[in-house]
């Protein structure tokens, strides 16, 4: 499809879900870092790679509470909470858990990625206060192998249904630039769009090449297919909040507006996103200003 006839659907079917000009705003952090056991080929937290990543111990409850309530006063509503784990276990759960309760508190919508769940973990993580669970499918199926070899696609499929059936909301998307065809780009957005609800927040990251990570020389996808990928999941998935995730940091002002008018309609703010650079709080600002946006 010609480029500007797609940004024009996207941008229709954008307003006829969503307010115009009206961005949701989240800050990300990682409340325990490094030593991940999983092998993703572009992760810096994975053990598998030397990627130079300071260790770091799981978050004490007051610190993560406290980043919170900073993020509130400089305009995020939701708190999302990463740590770097194949799946919470034991004593470390139930600290998160707390997180989630001081968090949710404060009257924010509260996020988390832990990595895989199962049941119960899911329905004592909707009890304490948590409304979206991130799990990320990545890419399509088929791609999937050549990114990771210690988690497979059903699981990632099986953590999402329990995530649905505690009655949580959804937060799944994937990341653009780890070596895929565009065909892989379109595989993965029907997955996501054909599940038994839409995820309730589709994030689309731009790949941050990692020094040390087997993606460390990935190729930069086309600028232009990036934006064509945002428009894609909100045409597929038009009442889905659609993030510009990670990446931004990278992106000209020009690029991000592309997305914004391509549907986009949520953001991480924060210098980091769990590891990697962000767009600055105050490079934010400006550009909502410059392109008349602002915080739901």
């Amino acid at each position: 499809m010609p480029f500007m006839d797609l940004i024009i659907q996207a941008q229709q079917v954008h307003r006829a879900h969503f307010p115009a000009n009206k961005v949701q705003v989240s800050r990300l952090i990682s409340i325990k870092t490094g030593s991940c056991p999983e092998d993703c080929s572009y992760c810096p937290q994975s053990a598998h790679y030397a990627t130079g990543l300071e260790k770091e111990k799981l978050m004490a409850v007051e610190e993560v509470v406290e980043a919170a309530r900073k993020a509130k006063e400089e305009g995020a509503s939701r708190f999302c909470m990463g740590a770097a784990w194949r799946g919470p276990k034991g004593d470390d759960f139930e600290v998160a858990v707390a997180m989630i309760e001081g968090v949710k508190a404060l009257g924010m919508e509260t996020c988390a990625t832990f990595g895989l769940l199962d049941k119960w973990q899911a329905q004592r993580l909707k009890e304490a206060g948590l409304d979206y669970y991130n799990h990320n499918l990545d890419t399509s199926p088929e791609h999937y192998k050549e990114i990771i070899t210690t988690r497979t696609y059903q699981d990632r499929l099986d953590t999402l249904e329990v995530v649905r059936d505690a009655g949580l909301h959804v937060c799944s998307g994937g990341i653009i630039g780890l070596g895929e065809t565009r065909k892989d780009r379109a595989k993965m957005l029907t997955e996501l769009a054909n599940m038994p609800k839409h995820p309730d927040s589709v994030p689309i990251n731009l790949l941050i090449p990692v020094p040390g990570t087997p993606l460390a020389e990935a190729e930069r996808p086309d600028p232009f297919d990036f934006v064509r990928c945002i428009a894609a999941a909100r045409i597929m998935m038009p009442k889905s909040f659609v993030r510009l995730s990670a990446g931004r940091e990278g992106m000209s002002d020009e690029m991000q507006a592309l997305c914004f008018l391509a549907g986009a309609n949520s953001v991480f703010c924060g210098h980091k996103l769990l590891t990697a650079k962000n767009a600055k709080p105050g490079d934010d600002k400006s550009l909502f200003g410059r392109l008349g946006l602002s915080p739901m």
